[in-house]
């Protein structure tokens, strides 16, 4: 498994046909995944999707990689390239402006995009109390949010 300190991720930056290819593999899965994190997270810790109360699980993932994946950064590793992007949700549009997802990719080495892996989103429990303990939960992330390696 990889860790920050191995990795040399290149700037954030528009993404090329080469990340538009890829996460096209993993679409479907990446949609899932969404849903199936918010029903997750909505029986546990509400506050995660709170972002995208009142949007139907079909308008969550109702996005296109041609116009909603903005942003995308790629490390090299022994194993292959680690893949971040950042994909705008078009029906999370609230009082904190237009929202977005963080998704981490897998492309093992040698054999093109056919076999690109879903690996994560990024729902951040963050500002821990004195405890250790989260006391802020947010898988829907800003624009200004960097898009940066999550290990989860």
């Amino acid at each position: 498994m990889a860790s920050l300190e191995e990795l040399s991720f290149n700037e954030p930056h528009p993404p090329q046909e080469n990340a538009l290819e890829a996460f096209g593999i993993v679409e479907t899965t990446i949609k899932s995944e969404i849903v199936k994190s918010r029903r997750h997270w909505d029986l546990h810790e509400p506050k995660m999707w709170s972002r995208a109360s009142g949007v139907s699980d079909s308008d969550l993932v109702a996005f296109t990689l041609r116009d909603d994946l903005v942003e995308v950064r790629s490390s090299p590793t022994s194993y292959g390239t680690i893949i971040l992007g950042k994909i705008r949700l078009p029906a999370v549009n609230d009082a904190e402006g237009e929202g977005y997802i963080h998704v981490r990719i897998h492309d093992p080495p040698n054999r093109g995009t056919e076999d690109v892996m879903f690996h994560s989103l990024w729902t951040d429990e963050g500002n821990s109390d004195l405890d250790g303990r989260p006391t802020t939960w947010r898988a829907i992330q800003t624009r200004d949010t960097p898009l940066e390696f999550f290990n989860e």
